[in-house]
């Protein structure tokens, strides 16, 4: 049998070890929900809310009838990550729902540019001149509604504001790609709508100009020119549910407290090694100004990668494949990006912020002292080998169904988690190294008490940065992108505390098997990484061969 042959086999046999019962539902949900998304494109609607709502019921009421008891250990694995992942889902829509109802009123006059584009679907053949006059009055409506806006009660909020513009834009996109569609093709509708689309599509734009305009802000700039959205305690801890985190939002806090203290006492060690004394943050800006000239930066971060990645296979901790190692690189982050991601991005590219020739000079500084080489430390291998770089790669190989149960308390939390290794193996090479470490560390804790007291309403963006900056020791542009991130960044409102407290979970579990000796470190970490992505809660059922129960909820108490 020819070595080709022989090799397929080995592969088709290695994909059948890793299937559950589950597996196939799972992609074939994966599947069936991107059809719907690529035909209901329009997420600001009726109807899109309606199908979608319509859709994961279904899935979760035929999941409901799966014979929980025959399944195999990963099957229910799958099912409770399924049954999770359906339900906030599902509740997710809900809200969203609720959201667009307030401001659905402005979708008044849409009613036949639905009917248009839903046609365009089959290719439904219209009545140009009658569609002609029709657009021409639809113009007239949304042109009236622009009118009486200027009398109408503001929004409450700018994200009410701008979710009404954005209703109405995306009425106009769907519109327009229905129109492109016809027009060339059809001689008659060629000859009778592009008037009345410029005219509609005018209109369309200039009243979500005015909608996003049209808000009275609750929430007042602090001066910090960063106005987010704050979500509540009640929204905090159904989210914290979903992700199988067991503890409030000031059990949290007060944890992330306990770490940050451990962190002064340790900077505190450094410091007095350098020479400091106990000005730990003297000898933090003594540290940033070992800063590499621009050109040089890039070859220190391949070093520092490559080095890391040397480490953690001489020591024998995790297996990385020769592929992952190759395949790997490095881009530049430019100066607007910078402005959101002062510091590293990371996966099979890792984004290297560093001064470009636009910055003023007093943000050259800033980002080449918060990416020096002992700050860059902790951070290059997080990004990489063993951080999310092995993580994606193991991702596309191992239960690539799971793939859709990504949570950041799994991947940031196992890149950061590397990080507490590191430092017990005393990876750090000397004092400054330790100061950079720490330094990351330090922020970490600094999101948790940050980002849920901000959603608790306890604290400000300003307050935010200015802690960043005064506990942390951040540069204060750089302070100011990482609560920009935060709040504005597009990231969920758990995504900034889900580094460290996903760390300590895998921490935990570390000390539950490894250090009990029930496995060893490379054992442990290649079984986290053949799992692929879930809450950390779910996969521990798998590292300690737990039951889960069907209607499982979060429970661990891993701070404990």
């Amino acid at each position: 049998m020819k070595k080709s042959v022989v090799f397929l086999y080995l592969i088709l046999f290695a994909h059948m070890l890793w299937a559950t019962e589950l597996a196939e539902t799972l992609q074939t949900y994966q599947a069936d929900y991107g059809a719907l998304r690529r035909l209901y494109t329009n997420s600001l609607t009726d109807e899109y809310f309606s199908r979608f709502q319509q859709f994961h019921q279904k899935y979760l009421e035929d999941l409901e009838k799966v014979n929980y008891s025959a399944l195999s250990e990963d099957g229910k694995i799958d099912y409770v990550l399924f049954r999770n992942y359906l339900e906030k889902e599902l509740a997710e829509l809900e809200i969203d729902q609720a959201s667009f109802d307030e401001i659905s009123e402005v979708l008044a006059f849409s009613k036949p540019l639905e009917e248009f584009y839903q046609g365009r679907r089959r290719a439904e053949k219209p009545e140009p001149q009658q569609l002609a006059a029709s657009w021409n009055e639809v113009a007239k409506q949304v042109d009236e509604q622009l009118k009486n806006l200027a009398s109408a009660p503001k929004y409450d909020s700018w994200q009410k504001a701008d979710l009404a513009a954005s209703a109405v834009e995306s009425m106009a996109k769907v519109t327009g790609e229905a129109y492109s569609y016809y027009y060339d093709f059809d001689p008659m509708f060629t000859w009778w709508m592009p008037e009345p689309w410029k005219k509609l599509n005018d209109s369309m734009m200039a009243y979500a100009q005015a909608l996003r305009e049209h808000y009275s802000n609750s929430v007042k700039d602090d001066g910090s020119g960063i106005i987010g959205k704050p979500i509540g305690r009640a929204a905090l801890e159904k989210q914290l549910a979903f992700e199988m985190i067991a503890y409030s939002p000031e059990e949290l806090i007060a944890e992330a407290e306990k770490q940050f203290a451990w962190c002064e006492k340790e900077m505190l060690k450094a410091s007095n090694e350098l020479g400091y004394g106990d000005d730990w943050k003297a000898a933090l800006e003594m540290v940033k100004e070992t800063y590499f000239p621009a050109g040089d930066w890039p070859g220190e971060v391949i070093r520092l990668a490559e080095e890391a990645t040397d480490y953690v296979e001489a020591n024998d901790l995790v297996t990385v494949p020769p592929l992952a190692k190759e395949t790997w690189r490095t881009v530049m982050i430019s100066a607007e990006r910078q402005r959101i991601s002062p510091f590293f991005l990371g996966g099979e590219s890792i984004q290297i912020a560093y001064p470009t020739s636009e910055m003023s000079h007093e943000d050259k500084m800033m980002s080449m002292r918060g990416n020096n080489p002992h700050f860059s430390r902790a951070t290059v291998q997080h990004e990489l080998i063993p951080g999310h770089h092995l993580q994606q790669f193991m991702n596309q190989r191992h239960m690539v169904h799971r793939r859709m149960f990504r949570t950041p308390f799994w991947t940031e939390g196992w890149a950061l988690y590397w990080e507490f290794v590191l430092w017990d193996k005393d990876f750090p090479r000397d004092a400054k190294d330790k100061v950079g470490m720490l330094f990351w560390r330090m922020h970490r804790c600094a999101r948790i008490i940050f980002s849920l007291n901000y959603h608790l309403e306890q604290m400000t963006p300003q307050e935010c940065i200015d802690l960043l900056v005064d506990k942390v020791g951040h540069e204060r542009a750089n302070a100011e992108a990482e609560v920009r991130r935060s709040f504005t960044g597009g990231y969920g409102p758990l995504y900034q505390i889900a580094y460290m407290v996903g760390a300590l979970e895998f921490y935990a579990l570390r000390d539950e098997v490894v250090n009990e000796g029930k496995m060893t470190e490379k054992e442990f970490h290649d079984l986290i990484l053949s799992q692929n992505n879930m809450p950390v809660e779910i996969l521990r059922a798998k590292v300690t061969g737990t039951a889960l129960k069907k209607d499982h909820k979060a429970s661990w108490r891993f701070l404990d």
